[in-house]
């Protein structure tokens, strides 16, 4: 059994437009959900065995934080140039080369990619994953490589906003 989380980056910030995308930081709202998201999956007894992160400022900062909620070490991050701004092929290419002795993978990133990869793996229909939004889905192989479209089984879906009024 591997276990995925698909974990889009908390809302950024559009205040310095003279950045480059993959330089943009979090917005005050991102910095105050990602933390709580890491406190949620903390609550729900979720401590990934390899978070893999894309190298943007946003989806790193988001991945730290969620990190060390977790008590997950920043060194250990992966920070992997295919995960910014993939599609969903290219995200299933990530997720099949991890290594096997990892049951659990936590992958931080960007939309579109992020919403069409879940919706693909564990045809779900989900519109859209909000920022700092958590998809997690189960497979019922024995390593990472047998991990394909459809083959995903949802085990939770969660974002900042859900539950509240």
């Amino acid at each position: 059994m591997k276990t995925l989380y698909i974990v889009r980056h908390a809302k950024s910030s559009w205040d310095h437009p003279h950045l480059d995308d993959i330089d943009r930081p979090l917005n005050k709202r991102g910095e105050k959900d990602a933390p709580e998201m890491g406190r949620r999956l903390k609550t729900r007894g979720i401590f990934p065995d390899l978070m893999v992160s894309s190298p943007a400022n946003r989806a790193l900062t988001t991945c730290k934080t969620i990190a060390k909620a977790l008590d997950y070490p920043e060194d250990a991050i992966n920070i992997n140039d295919q995960v910014y701004h993939a599609g969903e092929n290219r995200l299933l290419k990530v997720v099949q080369d991890t290594d096997d002795t990892w049951l659990s993978l936590m992958i931080f990133g960007h939309n579109p990619g992020f919403t069409d990869f879940a919706n693909s793996l564990a045809n779900t229909r989900i519109d859209n994953i909000p920022t700092c939004g958590v998809f997690a889905c189960t497979f019922d192989v024995q390593t990472w490589e047998e991990v394909d479209f459809g083959k995903g089984s949802l085990l939770f879906y969660d974002y900042p906003k859900k539950g509240k009024k």
